[in-house]
């Protein structure tokens, strides 16, 4: 007989490549572990809970303040559009006014003479000739007169000196003014500052008063004064016969 025991063993039997999972996975959990411990988080101090608190009170009200914002303007937009639609004449007009190698169309002059009165240039094409000098075409100049009345005189061409403040008009020059006078004649100087216009060049007016012929005038719109000079042929309303024409009469006023 054997007497040798036939039973199984006391130790079950073992895997090497269990072994080694275990073994690596023991050293990567040891890894992890400290690293966890040499990092060192920081406790927030009651002054970032504060801030972190006001950024979030903050967010409550910014973004659905964006969201309406956006919402409006989408809203809007078509408003926007039709506008932008109905005003192309307007935004057509202002590129007419173009500046071109000095030259500018429909510029306007504005200022004010030495008694506070406003006055108004207008030229349909103006070049701009050093840095004063401006050349005027078909150039209009609409001014006070002392009573509250107005006076415009227009011409072919003219030269406006912006700092003197004066314009020289030639061209088939017409003055006319609010009570009824109209003059015409080739030339005439206009002093926009202390509101004065005169010429030496001959002149015929038509009026209440009747209608007259000189060589010159001269103009105070603020002190209401109008003197014709030289030789002058005078019709007035209630007169038959006119005036001879070699009769002279100076500073003729009206």
């Amino acid at each position: 007989m054997n007497d040798s025991p036939t039973g199984p063993t006391d130790r079950p039997p073992q895997r090497e490549d269990f072994a080694r999972d275990a073994q690596r996975l023991a050293a990567l959990r040891e890894a992890m572990r400290e690293q966890g411990d040499a990092r060192q988080r920081n406790i927030p101090t009651p002054a970032d809970l504060a801030w972190r608190r006001s950024m979030l009170d903050a967010a409550k009200w910014v973004l659905p303040t964006l969201a309406l914002l956006l919402l409006g303007s989408i809203a809007v937009w078509p408003e926007i559009a039709r506008w932008m639609s109905e005003n192309k004449a307007a935004l057509r007009e202002m590129a007419q006014m173009k500046i071109e190698s000095g030259n500018m169309e429909g510029a306007i002059y504005r200022g004010l003479d030495v008694h506070g009165r406003p006055y108004m240039i207008t030229a349909r094409v103006t070049h701009q000739n050093g840095p004063d000098r401006v050349d005027l075409t078909d150039p209009i100049a609409d001014t006070m007169l002392s009573g509250g009345g107005w006076a415009e005189i227009r011409a072919d061409h003219g030269v406006y000196m912006q700092h003197e403040q004066t314009l020289n008009l030639d061209g088939d020059v017409v003055l006319y003014r609010d009570d009824g006078a109209l003059m015409n004649g080739p030339t005439a100087d206009m002093d926009m500052k202390q509101s004065i216009i005169a010429s030496n060049d001959w002149v015929h007016a038509e009026g209440p008063f009747g209608i007259l012929d000189a060589q010159g005038y001269f103009i105070d719109q603020y002190a209401g004064l109008l003197q014709f000079t030289g030789p002058e042929r005078v019709i007035r309303n209630d007169d038959q016969d006119a005036m001879p024409q070699s009769q002279p009469t100076e500073n003729k006023g009206s």
